[in-house]
Formats: C-alpha cells, structure tokens, sequence
C-alpha cells in the first residue's frame, strides 16, 4: 500500500463538535476523493458525513447510515458526496456489483466508505483515511486523517 503523506489529528467533545469537523473536512478532502471512513459502531462516522453534507450543501437531515441499503448519495451544490457501508460485502467481487470504482472515478464525486479497510483494493485506491476512536472521556472522539498529495 502507498504511504499517506499528510496528516492531521482532531478532537472533539460533542456531536455538535463532529459536525463542524464534518464541514472543514470537505475543505481538506476535495472531490474527487475515495475516503475511508474506520471506527466502532457509535463513534459519529455518520455524524461525521453529515457535517460533510450540510458543508456541500446537500440535505443533511437526510444523512442517515448506509449500513442495509449500502449506498447513500446526497448532492450538493457542486459535489456529490456518496457514503457507503462495505461491512457486508464479503468479497472483492462484491465491490464491482456496488459500482464503487465508478462512483471514485466520477470528478464531482466526495466517496466515503465505511469498512473499507477489509478489501486491499480499496485501501490501495483510496486518498484519504479518517480513523475515529474513544477519547478519555465518554464524548470525547479522537479524528485522525490522512491523506496524499495528489
């Protein structure tokens, strides 16, 4: 796997926090990008997403969790930003049914992916990696991204 050759770490204390987080990433991460997203179930990588969205500009009262339906696309004023949840495909044939290395190439395309660490051509592929874990305190989340220079 290429090596990141930027990073950034951040913190926040509140949801309200990992939405602005959310908003200044789409500022760090400029379409076209191929993103994943690592954490635990309940450390705000949803939360995270709707911040990128209501960034973008599209609804992010719609932003909800791919985790059945796999994929999510919001359109913003100039970018889509699609969010996908790779945790049920259980193989690298699976990800060409989803059509997830169409929705990377697109140019007006923001792709961040759920559980995209288990598939090696994902990871090889992607621009950028946001990883969020527990902080020391219940709300606390700890954000680290990152990225290439393209």
């Amino acid at each position: 796997m290429r090596e990141w050759t930027r990073e950034k770490r951040l913190r926040t204390r509140s949801e309200n926090g990992t939405l602005a987080l959310g908003e200044m990433m789409t500022e760090l991460l400029v379409a076209p990008k191929l993103v994943v997203l690592r954490g635990e179930l309940g450390m705000g990588k949803t939360t995270l997403v709707r911040g990128m969205a209501a960034a973008l500009g599209a609804n992010a009262d719609e932003v909800t969790s791919p985790t059945f339906t796999l994929v999510h696309e919001y359109k913003g004023r100039k970018t889509r930003l699609i969010h996908l949840d790779l945790y049920r495909l259980e193989n690298e044939t699976e990800l060409e049914t989803v059509g997830l290395w169409e929705m990377a190439d697109a140019p007006d395309a923001l792709v961040m992916v759920e559980w995209g660490d288990k598939f090696a051509s994902v990871m090889e592929r992607a621009d950028a990696e946001v990883s969020i874990s527990q902080g020391e305190v219940e709300n606390e989340r700890l954000l680290l991204v990152n990225w290439r220079d393209r």
